[in-house]
């Protein structure tokens, strides 16, 4: 039985937990919250620890650990990769922040354990989806990829409910954003690109956002015309936040609109992920497109109610580690979504979330 550390015990983090100790994994879940720790309903066989994780997090903790996963804020990933580095085990992660990423790779240089940052859903599963879709190819033109995480009964302006991290929401919603633009990387700005499009009889709007293509930039540069991440919302959502982060100022002061977020927007577990990975270019000298969409729902899933963010973003990283356990993807140095096949992470148990088409 592998023993695995799960660093942070939120929404994604205590599913995580969950879905690994039904998966058979020996889990020990980390929080610097002891009471919001000991209060969480899960199984006898997990482990819980309470740690400081800014200046606790030590590689002593993860002795005999066969990988850690961080579900924790993107500020604090540094903090878990490098006690990883020193421990020499395996480290994977959520982060959609592109900085955070970069000092990952920079820790898995020449080191004897993988490194495996950005296994969510977006960067995530939807990077290995157009990697897939892209070598269907002779020639590329664009890549397009598409995500939202939504409530399945939006009753506010903002047609929105919290299911994830509220901070790293807010941060992909004023940083920069990579893309490929006219053939050349760039970057673009948050919010803006709004387009109208349709995913299951159902119109949404899309916009861009930060940190959703991973690793992508680098690996498409010079090889497409256009290549892009769009966040998908109910339409109207991004009018009213780019009144509250550009005209409002918040943007300079996140915490404060971290707090009004949290106190005026309700969290819901009636909630879908919608996702659309549009690639095009030509395939026996003719111009075509490929497009993989889906539509998922919360439902019961391995021993529990599991929310849509749930079922994409926790069932995504465990069916990574599962593929690095039994070998299918590089046990050493960087390790890109792109290495990861599409069909061995859709056929893992894990991975299989996303094999349904609601």
């Amino acid at each position: 039985m592998k023993q695995v550390t799960v660093a942070g015990a939120g929404k994604i983090g205590s599913a995580i937990a969950e879905l690994l100790h039904h998966g058979g994994y020996s889990v020990t879940l980390l929080d610097c919250h002891a009471d919001y720790l000991n209060s969480l309903a899960l199984p006898d066989g997990i482990r819980r620890q309470t740690v400081d994780i800014g200046e606790g997090f030590t590689p002593d903790l993860l002795k005999g650990q066969f990988a850690v996963l961080s579900a924790l804020p993107f500020h604090l990933t540094r903090t878990v990769a490098r006690a990883a580095a020193e421990a020499g085990v395996h480290y994977l992660d959520l982060t959609e922040d592109v900085a955070s990423t970069k000092d990952v790779r920079a820790l898995a240089e020449g080191a004897a354990s993988a490194f495996i940052p950005q296994c969510g859903l977006a960067p995530g599963f939807v990077s290995i989806a157009a990697h897939d879709l892209a070598s269907h190819f002779d020639e590329i033109d664009t890549i397009r990829l598409r995500v939202g995480a939504l409530p399945r009964f939006p009753a506010n302006a903002l047609g929105y409910n919290l299911t994830w991290s509220t901070e790293g929401l807010i941060n992909e919603y004023i940083e920069p954003c990579e893309a490929i633009v006219s053939g050349r990387r760039a970057l673009v700005p948050a919010l803006e690109g709004v387009e109208t499009m349709g995913v299951d009889g159902v119109t949404y709007e899309a916009f861009n956002t930060s940190g959703g293509l991973g690793s992508l930039c680098e690996t498409y540069e010079g090889r497409v015309r256009e290549l892009n991440y769009r966040t998908m919302r109910y339409p109207g959502h991004r009018d009213i936040m780019k009144v509250l982060l550009s005209d409002l100022r918040l943007s300079e002061r996140r915490h404060i609109l971290q707090d009004i977020f949290t106190h005026a927007i309700p969290g819901t577990l009636q909630d879908l992920v919608v996702l659309s990975v549009i690639v095009t270019g030509t395939r026996n000298g003719r111009q075509q497109q490929e497009t993989l969409a889906r539509t998922i729902h919360a439902r019961e899933f391995m021993g529990g109610y599991r929310t849509a963010i749930q079922l994409t973003t926790a069932g995504s990283i465990c069916a990574v580690l599962d593929l690095l356990a039994n070998g299918v993807i590089p046990s050493r140095g960087f390790v890109r979504q792109e290495d990861i096949p599409l069909d061995a992470f859709l056929s893992n148990r894990y991975g299989k979330v996303y094999q349904e088409h609601h």
